[in-house]
């Protein structure tokens, strides 16, 4: 049994219970996260994968307090951050969760000095602390991700995408979170920066001891970094489980789909036999504003059976730790 599954039993630091998230309003709304529910454990890497609008950013922002949840529930170590919240509780969200945005060209104010950026967040939950001591913890900051403390004068524009990228991670250490949302933390990047930035946030982990949300598409980068993997597709997920769990036995048509894409280079023969053939999904995506009966996977599932059609799949274990929603799994199906 490994620690992943053993953890399971601790009360989870974050946990997602139920959560709808709807844009739009009347005739126009239109529903990005349906009826998800996990917990993250704290010390772990929980990823969360998915094609593009597939609602990953969506549950991360919402997490957050930027996407506000229809229905459902979000709790920080058992006390409840979505909705309307007290000040002083919406303060203590700021302080312990925070979020490394996918673009490190778009998230940095191009008019404001690095110093200003880092520190933004310091100075609306601390504004007794004196300029010194803001100055030390933002040097600090930018130390803890291998970059010069004389940085801290510059501009944005000053730096390559990497370093704006490590600008952005120092931003979130000042505050010193316990809990780091990173949505597509390197999909912006050169390939050759992006195994540094990933040894960073390993490392930063382990110092100390931090809890991450991981947000991506690339399943080959998941399997480097995460504990455990949600696969997600049109605001559901449709899989969860370890991540070594998901790459040997992949259960939902979706999520074998996406491990086929991977390119085979360094596979046991197992996966390899599984793999050497590319799922090619056919059919459209469906809108999501006007989704389909049933799965909203069966539009685009080569095993897709009637009942994918009529009535929508609820997760279910099938090991220790790894739930599908999938009606190939279902009872008599």
């Amino acid at each position: 049994m490994s620690k992943w599954t053993e953890a399971r039993a601790r009360t989870p630091l974050v946990s997602v219970r139920n959560i709808d998230v709807t844009f739009g309003n009347g005739r126009n709304a239109f529903k990005a996260v349906d009826n998800v529910s996990f917990d993250i454990y704290r010390g772990e890497t929980f990823g969360l994968v998915g094609e593009s609008g597939s609602g990953k950013t969506t549950i991360g922002r919402a997490i957050i307090r930027i996407n506000k949840v229809s229905a459902g529930d979000i709790l920080y170590e058992g006390k409840r951050i979505s909705g309307k919240i007290d000040r002083e509780c919406d303060r203590e969200v700021i302080r312990n969760i925070q979020m490394i945005f996918q673009d490190p060209m778009a998230s940095l104010n191009e008019r404001a000095k690095i110093d200003y950026i880092i520190s933004e967040g310091l100075m609306s939950v601390n504004h007794g602390m004196s300029a010194a001591e803001r100055k030390e913890k933002v040097e600090q900051a930018l130390l803890d991700v291998g970059l010069l403390p004389e940085f801290a004068s510059r501009f944005p524009h000053e730096f390559s995408g990497g370093q704006r990228q490590r600008i952005g991670i120092a931003r979130c250490l000042v505050m010193n979170p316990s809990f780091i949302i990173a949505d597509e933390p390197i999909s912006a990047l050169d390939v050759s920066i992006r195994a540094q930035v990933l040894n960073l946030l390993s490392r930063l982990q382990q110092e100390r001891g931090l809890t991450y949300l991981f947000i991506a598409h690339d399943l080959s980068v998941m399997r480097f970094i995460t504990n455990r993997i949600a696969v997600i597709y049109k605001g559901v997920i449709v899989e969860l489980a370890e991540t070594e769990e998901l790459f040997r036995n992949p259960c939902h048509p979706y999520t074998k789909s996406l491990l086929s894409a991977i390119p085979l280079a360094d596979v046991s023969e197992g996966e390899e036999q599984r793999r050497q053939e590319r799922i090619i999904l056919k059919g459209d995506v469906p809108s999501p504003a006007n989704p389909p009966s049933g799965c909203y996977f069966h539009t685009r599932c080569p095993v897709a059976k009637e009942i994918c059609r009529q009535e929508k799949p609820c997760r279910m274990e099938v090991a220790p730790g790894h739930t599908v929603a999938c009606h190939l799994f279902s009872e008599g199906v």
